[in-house]
Protein backbone atom coordinates (compact mmCIF):
# COMPACT_ATOMS: atom_id res chain seq x y z
CA UNK A 1 0.00 0.00 0.00
CA UNK A 2 1.16 3.51 -0.70
CA UNK A 3 -0.18 6.32 1.79
CA UNK A 4 0.37 10.12 1.28
CA UNK A 5 0.10 12.14 4.65
CA UNK A 6 -1.08 15.67 3.72
CA UNK A 7 -0.48 18.65 6.27
CA UNK A 8 0.70 22.47 6.01
CA UNK A 9 3.29 22.18 7.57
CA UNK A 10 5.58 20.23 10.55
CA UNK A 11 6.35 22.55 12.97
CA UNK A 12 6.60 21.57 16.73
CA UNK A 13 3.28 20.48 18.04
CA UNK A 14 0.67 18.30 18.26
CA UNK A 15 -0.56 17.30 14.67
CA UNK A 16 2.89 16.72 13.80
CA UNK A 17 3.95 14.48 16.62
CA UNK A 18 0.78 12.43 15.25
CA UNK A 19 2.16 12.58 12.16
CA UNK A 20 5.78 11.49 13.35
CA UNK A 21 3.97 8.50 15.05
CA UNK A 22 2.02 7.16 12.30
CA UNK A 23 4.65 7.39 9.64
CA UNK A 24 6.43 5.07 12.54
CA UNK A 25 3.63 2.57 12.74
CA UNK A 26 2.73 2.34 9.06
CA UNK A 27 6.46 2.03 7.95
CA UNK A 28 6.80 -0.94 10.33
CA UNK A 29 4.06 -2.77 8.73
CA UNK A 30 5.87 -2.34 5.31
CA UNK A 31 3.19 0.28 3.98
CA UNK A 32 5.08 2.93 1.77
CA UNK A 33 4.17 6.96 3.12
CA UNK A 34 5.72 10.01 2.07
CA UNK A 35 4.30 13.20 4.07
CA UNK A 36 3.35 15.98 1.93
CA UNK A 37 3.80 19.56 3.76
CA UNK A 38 3.99 23.17 2.96
CA UNK A 39 7.23 23.69 5.11
CA UNK A 40 10.24 21.93 5.65
CA UNK A 41 10.53 20.53 9.00
CA UNK A 42 11.49 22.74 12.15
CA UNK A 43 13.85 19.86 13.57
CA UNK A 44 17.06 18.84 12.38
CA UNK A 45 16.16 15.27 13.97
CA UNK A 46 12.89 14.60 11.11
CA UNK A 47 13.47 11.40 9.99
CA UNK A 48 9.98 10.85 7.79
CA UNK A 49 10.27 11.07 4.24
CA UNK A 50 9.03 14.74 2.90
CA UNK A 51 8.21 16.28 -0.13
CA UNK A 52 7.76 19.98 0.16
CA UNK A 53 4.74 21.19 -1.87
CA UNK A 54 5.02 24.68 -1.09
CA UNK A 55 1.38 25.77 -2.19
CA UNK A 56 0.33 23.37 0.63
CA UNK A 57 1.41 26.12 3.31
CA UNK A 58 -0.56 28.61 5.31
CA UNK A 59 -1.48 31.46 2.56
CA UNK A 60 -2.12 34.77 3.01
CA UNK A 61 -5.07 36.52 4.00
CA UNK A 62 -6.16 37.78 0.66
CA UNK A 63 -5.52 34.23 -0.54
CA UNK A 64 -3.39 34.75 -3.62
CA UNK A 65 -2.07 31.40 -3.90
CA UNK A 66 -2.66 28.70 -6.33
CA UNK A 67 -6.27 27.50 -7.67
CA UNK A 68 -7.34 24.09 -5.97
CA UNK A 69 -7.06 22.41 -9.44
CA UNK A 70 -3.19 23.52 -9.45
CA UNK A 71 -3.24 22.16 -5.81
CA UNK A 72 -4.19 19.04 -6.71
CA UNK A 73 -2.06 18.98 -9.91
CA UNK A 74 0.86 19.21 -7.70
CA UNK A 75 0.07 17.11 -4.46
CA UNK A 76 -0.43 14.30 -6.91
CA UNK A 77 2.80 14.59 -8.72
CA UNK A 78 4.65 14.84 -5.34
CA UNK A 79 3.21 11.56 -4.06
CA UNK A 80 3.98 9.69 -7.60
CA UNK A 81 7.50 10.84 -7.32
CA UNK A 82 8.08 10.25 -4.01
CA UNK A 83 5.95 7.03 -3.68
CA UNK A 84 7.11 5.55 -7.18
CA UNK A 85 3.23 5.43 -8.45
CA UNK A 86 -0.48 7.09 -7.40
CA UNK A 87 -1.22 6.66 -3.69
CA UNK A 88 -3.64 4.45 -2.96
CA UNK A 89 -5.06 6.32 0.04
CA UNK A 90 -4.98 9.98 1.21
CA UNK A 91 -4.28 10.90 4.57
CA UNK A 92 -5.05 14.63 5.07
CA UNK A 93 -4.76 16.62 8.82
CA UNK A 94 -7.15 19.32 9.39
CA UNK A 95 -8.16 20.25 6.01
CA UNK A 96 -10.94 22.23 7.21
CA UNK A 97 -9.31 24.41 9.36
CA UNK A 98 -9.48 27.50 6.96
CA UNK A 99 -5.31 27.64 6.92
CA UNK A 100 -5.25 27.46 2.84
CA UNK A 101 -8.19 28.62 0.94
CA UNK A 102 -7.17 25.73 -1.91
CA UNK A 103 -6.79 22.86 0.00
CA UNK A 104 -10.32 21.66 0.36
CA UNK A 105 -11.17 22.14 -3.38
CA UNK A 106 -8.14 20.50 -4.31
CA UNK A 107 -9.24 17.35 -2.04
CA UNK A 108 -12.65 17.85 -3.62
CA UNK A 109 -11.24 17.13 -6.82
CA UNK A 110 -9.22 14.50 -5.99
CA UNK A 111 -12.32 12.51 -4.92
CA UNK A 112 -14.05 13.49 -7.76
CA UNK A 113 -11.51 11.26 -9.78
CA UNK A 114 -12.06 8.23 -7.40
CA UNK A 115 -9.20 8.93 -4.96
CA UNK A 116 -9.55 7.57 -0.94
CA UNK A 117 -9.45 10.00 1.21
CA UNK A 118 -9.04 9.83 5.11
CA UNK A 119 -9.56 13.54 6.11
CA UNK A 120 -8.51 13.48 9.97
CA UNK A 121 -9.84 16.53 11.82
CA UNK A 122 -8.13 17.41 15.28
CA UNK A 123 -9.91 20.91 15.29
CA UNK A 124 -12.81 22.60 13.95
CA UNK A 125 -13.60 25.36 12.75
CA UNK A 126 -17.15 25.88 13.89
CA UNK A 127 -15.40 25.04 17.69
CA UNK A 128 -14.23 28.76 19.15
CA UNK A 129 -12.58 29.83 15.77
CA UNK A 130 -14.72 31.73 13.83
CA UNK A 131 -12.72 33.88 12.11
CA UNK A 132 -11.83 30.37 10.19
CA UNK A 133 -15.10 29.82 9.70
CA UNK A 134 -15.87 33.22 8.52
CA UNK A 135 -13.18 33.73 6.03
CA UNK A 136 -13.92 30.84 3.96
CA UNK A 137 -17.61 31.26 3.95
CA UNK A 138 -16.75 34.72 2.54
CA UNK A 139 -14.60 33.34 -0.23
CA UNK A 140 -14.93 29.90 -0.88
CA UNK A 141 -18.44 29.66 0.42
CA UNK A 142 -19.88 32.50 -2.15
CA UNK A 143 -21.69 33.34 1.32
CA UNK A 144 -23.56 30.32 1.54
CA UNK A 145 -22.88 27.67 4.13
CA UNK A 146 -24.41 25.22 1.86
CA UNK A 147 -22.38 25.37 -0.56
CA UNK A 148 -19.01 25.70 2.10
CA UNK A 149 -20.21 22.59 3.54
CA UNK A 150 -19.58 20.29 -0.40
CA UNK A 151 -16.29 21.62 0.21
CA UNK A 152 -15.46 20.91 3.85
CA UNK A 153 -17.38 18.26 4.25
CA UNK A 154 -17.35 16.09 0.81
CA UNK A 155 -19.31 12.31 1.46
CA UNK A 156 -19.27 9.63 -0.51
CA UNK A 157 -17.71 5.60 0.03
CA UNK A 158 -14.02 6.71 -0.96
CA UNK A 159 -13.95 9.50 1.49
CA UNK A 160 -13.49 8.89 5.10
CA UNK A 161 -13.32 10.62 8.55
CA UNK A 162 -11.73 10.46 11.59
CA UNK A 163 -12.06 12.39 14.99
CA UNK A 164 -10.09 12.18 18.19
CA UNK A 165 -13.27 11.70 20.78
CA UNK A 166 -17.01 10.62 20.95
CA UNK A 167 -18.04 14.49 20.94
CA UNK A 168 -16.62 15.14 17.73
CA UNK A 169 -18.16 11.58 16.06
CA UNK A 170 -21.66 12.77 17.10
CA UNK A 171 -21.07 16.01 15.35
CA UNK A 172 -20.36 14.22 12.08
CA UNK A 173 -23.24 11.95 13.02
CA UNK A 174 -25.41 14.73 12.82
CA UNK A 175 -24.06 15.97 9.41
CA UNK A 176 -24.92 12.63 8.00
CA UNK A 177 -21.85 10.77 8.05
CA UNK A 178 -22.30 7.45 7.45
CA UNK A 179 -21.08 5.21 10.33
CA UNK A 180 -19.02 3.03 7.66
CA UNK A 181 -17.25 6.26 6.67
CA UNK A 182 -16.31 7.45 10.07
CA UNK A 183 -14.00 6.60 12.76
CA UNK A 184 -12.88 7.57 16.56
CA UNK A 185 -8.64 7.95 16.36
CA UNK A 186 -7.41 8.49 19.98
CA UNK A 187 -3.62 9.74 19.54
CA UNK A 188 -1.55 7.84 20.95
CA UNK A 189 0.58 8.50 24.37
CA UNK A 190 4.06 8.75 24.83
CA UNK A 191 6.48 9.89 26.39
CA UNK A 192 9.12 7.43 26.54
CA UNK A 193 10.38 4.95 29.00
CA UNK A 194 9.54 6.00 32.66
CA UNK A 195 12.44 6.94 34.88
CA UNK A 196 13.63 5.83 37.56
CA UNK A 197 11.82 8.01 39.73
CA UNK A 198 7.58 6.38 40.13
CA UNK A 199 6.61 7.80 43.55
CA UNK A 200 5.15 11.00 44.55
CA UNK A 201 8.03 13.76 45.21
CA UNK A 202 9.34 14.21 48.61
CA UNK A 203 8.28 17.71 49.63
CA UNK A 204 10.70 20.08 50.94
CA UNK A 205 8.76 23.03 51.17
CA UNK A 206 4.61 23.79 50.64
CA UNK A 207 3.02 21.97 47.49
CA UNK A 208 3.66 22.95 44.05
CA UNK A 209 1.14 23.21 41.02
CA UNK A 210 2.74 23.44 38.01
CA UNK A 211 0.17 23.83 34.72
CA UNK A 212 1.94 22.59 31.52
CA UNK A 213 0.31 24.54 28.92
CA UNK A 214 1.03 27.34 26.48
CA UNK A 215 -1.12 29.81 28.74
CA UNK A 216 -4.27 31.06 25.69
CA UNK A 217 -7.79 32.28 26.81
CA UNK A 218 -9.31 29.14 26.38
CA UNK A 219 -6.83 27.31 29.59
CA UNK A 220 -8.58 29.77 31.52
CA UNK A 221 -5.69 31.01 33.22
CA UNK A 222 -7.85 33.26 36.13
CA UNK A 223 -8.79 30.14 37.52
CA UNK A 224 -5.09 29.09 38.34
CA UNK A 225 -5.13 32.24 39.67
CA UNK A 226 -8.28 32.31 41.57
CA UNK A 227 -6.24 28.98 43.43
CA UNK A 228 -3.29 30.98 44.03
CA UNK A 229 -5.10 33.30 45.82
CA UNK A 230 -6.77 30.98 48.24
CA UNK A 231 -4.18 28.96 48.97
CA UNK A 232 -2.27 28.50 51.86
CA UNK A 233 0.77 30.26 52.68
CA UNK A 234 4.12 28.54 50.77
CA UNK A 235 2.02 26.83 47.85
CA UNK A 236 3.50 27.43 44.84
CA UNK A 237 2.32 27.87 41.37
CA UNK A 238 3.67 28.11 37.99
CA UNK A 239 2.67 27.78 34.23
CA UNK A 240 5.30 26.42 31.54
CA UNK A 241 5.19 28.56 28.32
CA UNK A 242 3.70 31.78 27.24
CA UNK A 243 1.75 32.30 24.04
CA UNK A 244 3.07 32.54 20.13
CA UNK A 245 0.17 33.63 19.03
CA UNK A 246 0.26 37.38 18.85
CA UNK A 247 -2.95 37.74 19.25
CA UNK A 248 -3.11 36.00 22.53
CA UNK A 249 -0.74 37.98 24.51
CA UNK A 250 -2.74 40.47 25.51
CA UNK A 251 -4.76 38.87 27.93
CA UNK A 252 -1.80 36.40 28.97
CA UNK A 253 0.30 40.10 29.59
CA UNK A 254 -3.39 41.12 31.29
CA UNK A 255 -2.68 37.78 33.94
CA UNK A 256 0.73 38.46 34.51
CA UNK A 257 0.26 42.29 35.84
CA UNK A 258 -2.58 41.17 37.49
CA UNK A 259 -1.30 38.48 39.61
CA UNK A 260 2.02 41.12 40.31
CA UNK A 261 -0.08 43.64 41.39
CA UNK A 262 -2.17 40.91 43.98
CA UNK A 263 1.77 39.54 44.48
CA UNK A 264 -0.13 35.95 43.95
CA UNK A 265 2.80 33.03 44.52
CA UNK A 266 2.68 32.19 40.59
CA UNK A 267 5.42 32.65 38.19
CA UNK A 268 4.96 32.49 34.73
CA UNK A 269 6.10 30.68 31.89
CA UNK A 270 8.54 28.60 34.27
CA UNK A 271 9.22 26.49 31.30
CA UNK A 272 10.88 29.01 29.18
CA UNK A 273 13.96 29.55 31.31
CA UNK A 274 14.13 26.20 32.59
CA UNK A 275 17.49 24.59 32.02
CA UNK A 276 16.67 20.84 32.82
CA UNK A 277 14.58 18.49 31.20
CA UNK A 278 11.06 19.48 30.09
CA UNK A 279 10.27 16.11 32.17
CA UNK A 280 12.51 17.03 34.94
CA UNK A 281 10.33 19.95 35.10
CA UNK A 282 7.37 18.25 35.20
CA UNK A 283 8.79 16.23 37.88
CA UNK A 284 9.11 18.69 40.18
CA UNK A 285 5.65 19.02 40.56
CA UNK A 286 3.52 17.70 43.82
CA UNK A 287 0.64 17.67 40.89
CA UNK A 288 -0.12 18.79 37.34
CA UNK A 289 -2.96 21.34 36.90
CA UNK A 290 -5.43 21.34 33.49
CA UNK A 291 -8.05 24.10 34.18
CA UNK A 292 -8.94 24.47 30.73
CA UNK A 293 -12.48 24.99 29.53
CA UNK A 294 -12.15 23.23 26.10
CA UNK A 295 -9.65 20.78 24.82
CA UNK A 296 -9.47 18.29 21.49
CA UNK A 297 -8.55 15.54 22.44
CA UNK A 298 -7.05 16.25 26.62
CA UNK A 299 -3.32 15.01 26.74
CA UNK A 300 -3.17 16.98 30.34
CA UNK A 301 -5.23 14.71 32.02
CA UNK A 302 -3.54 11.70 30.69
CA UNK A 303 0.26 12.84 30.50
CA UNK A 304 1.03 13.17 33.96
CA UNK A 305 0.41 9.81 34.89
CA UNK A 306 3.45 8.63 32.65
CA UNK A 307 5.99 10.43 34.59
CA UNK A 308 4.44 9.65 38.26
CA UNK A 309 2.28 12.51 38.88
CA UNK A 310 -1.56 12.89 39.41
CA UNK A 311 -3.53 15.47 37.50
CA UNK A 312 -6.08 18.01 38.84
CA UNK A 313 -8.63 20.76 38.16
CA UNK A 314 -11.06 21.03 36.04
CA UNK A 315 -12.84 18.10 34.47
CA UNK A 316 -14.19 18.38 30.80
CA UNK A 317 -16.68 15.25 31.05
CA UNK A 318 -17.20 14.85 27.34
CA UNK A 319 -13.47 14.26 27.05
CA UNK A 320 -13.05 13.19 30.27
CA UNK A 321 -15.44 9.75 30.46
CA UNK A 322 -13.73 8.12 27.55
CA UNK A 323 -10.92 7.73 29.49
CA UNK A 324 -12.73 6.75 32.41
CA UNK A 325 -13.82 3.82 30.50
CA UNK A 326 -10.81 3.27 29.42
CA UNK A 327 -10.02 2.20 33.51
CA UNK A 328 -8.00 5.81 34.01
CA UNK A 329 -8.86 7.02 37.59
CA UNK A 330 -9.41 10.75 37.95
CA UNK A 331 -10.68 11.20 41.47
CA UNK A 332 -8.87 14.78 41.81
CA UNK A 333 -10.98 16.68 38.93
CA UNK A 334 -14.00 19.20 39.75
CA UNK A 335 -16.86 20.06 37.24
CA UNK A 336 -17.49 23.59 38.08
CA UNK A 337 -16.18 26.16 40.86
CA UNK A 338 -19.08 27.87 42.40
CA UNK A 339 -19.26 31.47 42.75
CA UNK A 340 -22.67 33.22 44.33
CA UNK A 341 -24.12 34.76 41.60
CA UNK A 342 -24.79 37.78 44.12
CA UNK A 343 -21.25 38.60 43.71
CA UNK A 344 -21.81 39.52 40.54
CA UNK A 345 -25.57 40.36 40.21
CA UNK A 346 -28.13 38.23 37.83
CA UNK A 347 -28.53 41.29 35.61
CA UNK A 348 -24.79 41.81 34.73
CA UNK A 349 -24.47 38.13 33.63
CA UNK A 350 -27.68 38.62 31.92
CA UNK A 351 -26.26 41.18 30.26
CA UNK A 352 -23.04 39.11 29.13
CA UNK A 353 -24.81 35.88 28.24
CA UNK A 354 -26.76 38.70 25.37
CA UNK A 355 -23.51 39.56 24.81
CA UNK A 356 -21.39 36.67 24.29
CA UNK A 357 -24.46 34.80 22.59
CA UNK A 358 -24.22 37.96 19.60
CA UNK A 359 -20.52 37.86 19.35
CA UNK A 360 -20.42 33.93 18.74
CA UNK A 361 -23.60 33.43 16.82
CA UNK A 362 -22.89 36.52 15.04
CA UNK A 363 -19.28 35.57 13.91
CA UNK A 364 -20.81 32.34 12.22
CA UNK A 365 -23.49 34.41 10.90
CA UNK A 366 -26.30 33.61 13.00
CA UNK A 367 -28.43 35.31 15.31
CA UNK A 368 -29.50 34.74 18.63
CA UNK A 369 -33.01 34.18 19.50
CA UNK A 370 -34.76 34.96 23.14
CA UNK A 371 -34.66 31.13 24.42
CA UNK A 372 -30.98 30.97 24.10
CA UNK A 373 -30.23 33.21 26.98
CA UNK A 374 -32.53 31.07 29.17
CA UNK A 375 -30.45 28.13 27.72
CA UNK A 376 -27.46 29.31 28.61
CA UNK A 377 -27.98 31.17 31.88
CA UNK A 378 -29.30 27.09 32.67
CA UNK A 379 -25.78 26.06 31.70
CA UNK A 380 -24.03 28.46 34.05
CA UNK A 381 -26.50 29.21 37.23
CA UNK A 382 -27.46 26.19 39.70
CA UNK A 383 -28.48 26.69 43.02
CA UNK A 384 -28.19 30.45 42.82
CA UNK A 385 -24.25 29.88 41.89
CA UNK A 386 -22.49 30.52 38.60
CA UNK A 387 -19.40 28.26 37.43
CA UNK A 388 -16.22 30.73 37.32
CA UNK A 389 -15.16 29.14 33.60
CA UNK A 390 -18.06 30.13 32.15
CA UNK A 391 -16.76 34.46 33.01
CA UNK A 392 -14.57 36.52 31.41
CA UNK A 393 -11.49 38.22 32.25
CA UNK A 394 -12.91 41.43 33.89
CA UNK A 395 -15.33 39.16 35.95
CA UNK A 396 -12.55 36.64 36.67
CA UNK A 397 -10.58 39.41 37.90
CA UNK A 398 -13.01 40.94 40.61
CA UNK A 399 -13.71 37.75 41.79
CA UNK A 400 -10.01 36.81 42.20
CA UNK A 401 -9.58 40.14 44.27
CA UNK A 402 -12.77 39.44 46.80
CA UNK A 403 -11.44 35.71 47.42
CA UNK A 404 -8.14 36.76 48.30
CA UNK A 405 -8.77 40.06 50.30
CA UNK A 406 -11.93 38.25 52.10
CA UNK A 407 -11.60 35.00 54.55
CA UNK A 408 -15.71 34.64 54.79
CA UNK A 409 -15.91 35.31 50.74
CA UNK A 410 -13.37 32.07 50.29
CA UNK A 411 -15.60 29.69 52.55
CA UNK A 412 -18.53 30.07 49.83
CA UNK A 413 -16.02 29.02 46.77
CA UNK A 414 -16.67 25.09 46.10
CA UNK A 415 -14.42 23.50 46.07
CA UNK A 416 -12.81 25.79 48.69
CA UNK A 417 -8.67 25.25 47.35
CA UNK A 418 -6.39 22.93 44.39
CA UNK A 419 -5.76 20.17 46.45
CA UNK A 420 -3.60 17.02 45.39
CA UNK A 421 -5.20 14.05 44.78
CA UNK A 422 -4.48 11.22 46.80
CA UNK A 423 -2.97 8.92 44.70
CA UNK A 424 -0.71 6.46 45.90
CA UNK A 425 1.75 4.35 44.24
CA UNK A 426 -0.72 2.01 43.31
CA UNK A 427 -3.04 4.10 41.57
CA UNK A 428 -0.31 5.66 39.29
CA UNK A 429 0.65 2.71 38.17
CA UNK A 430 -2.72 1.52 37.12
CA UNK A 431 -3.31 4.93 35.86
CA UNK A 432 0.23 4.35 34.24
CA UNK A 433 -0.85 0.91 32.37
CA UNK A 434 -4.56 1.72 31.50
CA UNK A 435 -3.51 4.62 29.82
CA UNK A 436 -0.37 2.34 27.61
CA UNK A 437 -2.83 -0.16 27.15
CA UNK A 438 -5.60 2.31 25.60
CA UNK A 439 -3.29 4.28 23.96
CA UNK A 440 -0.05 2.84 23.29
CA UNK A 441 1.62 3.43 19.51
CA UNK A 442 1.33 -0.07 19.02
CA UNK A 443 -2.17 0.03 19.51
CA UNK A 444 -2.79 3.57 17.24
CA UNK A 445 -0.89 1.85 14.57
CA UNK A 446 -3.21 -1.32 14.26
CA UNK A 447 -6.02 1.25 14.44
CA UNK A 448 -4.90 3.46 11.77
CA UNK A 449 -4.01 0.22 9.38
CA UNK A 450 -7.63 -0.83 10.03
CA UNK A 451 -9.28 2.18 8.85
CA UNK A 452 -7.17 2.20 5.69
CA UNK A 453 -7.75 -1.39 4.89
CA UNK A 454 -11.49 -0.87 5.92
CA UNK A 455 -11.70 1.94 2.83
CA UNK A 456 -9.71 -0.49 0.06
CA UNK A 457 -13.45 -1.91 0.20
CA UNK A 458 -15.17 0.53 0.12
CA UNK A 459 -17.46 2.09 -3.06
CA UNK A 460 -16.19 5.03 -5.23
CA UNK A 461 -18.78 7.30 -5.84
CA UNK A 462 -19.56 10.54 -6.97
CA UNK A 463 -19.08 13.29 -3.65
CA UNK A 464 -22.08 14.65 -2.37
CA UNK A 465 -21.83 16.33 1.15
CA UNK A 466 -22.44 16.35 4.83
CA UNK A 467 -24.65 19.09 6.82
CA UNK A 468 -22.53 21.83 7.63
CA UNK A 469 -25.03 23.77 9.25
CA UNK A 470 -25.85 20.43 11.46
CA UNK A 471 -22.75 20.20 12.46
CA UNK A 472 -22.33 23.93 13.29
CA UNK A 473 -25.41 23.40 15.11
CA UNK A 474 -23.84 21.14 17.60
CA UNK A 475 -20.21 23.14 18.41
CA UNK A 476 -22.43 26.51 19.01
CA UNK A 477 -24.95 25.52 21.23
CA UNK A 478 -26.14 28.19 23.94
CA UNK A 479 -25.23 25.92 26.63
CA UNK A 480 -21.93 25.28 25.00
CA UNK A 481 -21.16 28.92 26.02
CA UNK A 482 -17.45 30.48 28.02
CA UNK A 483 -16.89 33.67 27.45
CA UNK A 484 -13.35 32.96 27.24
CA UNK A 485 -13.69 31.94 23.83
CA UNK A 486 -16.46 34.47 22.39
Amino acid sequence: MRVAIVHYHLHTGGVTRIIEHSVSALQAKGIRVVVLSGEAPAGQDWKSPTSIVSSLAYDTLDHSGVTPRQLAGELDAAAREALGGPPDLWHVHNHSLGKNLSLPGALHQLAESGQRLLLQIHDFPEDGRPANYRRMLDTIGRGDPEHLSTLLYPQAGQIHYAVLNSRDLDALREGGCPAACLHVLPNPIWLGEPGEENHPRKRTSGPFYLYPTRAIRRKNIGEFLLWSAVADTGTRFATTRGPLNPAERPAYERWRSFSAELGLPVQFGIGEEYAGSFESLLRSADSLVTTSVAEGFGLAFLEPWLIDRPVTGRNLPEITHEFEQAGVELNGLYDRVEIPVDWIGLPVLEKKVQAGLERVLGAYGRKPVPEDAARTLGAWIRNARVDFGRLDEPLQEQLIRMARDSVGARTEIEPARLVIPDAGIRQIHRNRKAILDAYSLGGYGEKLTGIYHSMQNSPVEPPGALSGTAILDCFIAPQRLHLLRS
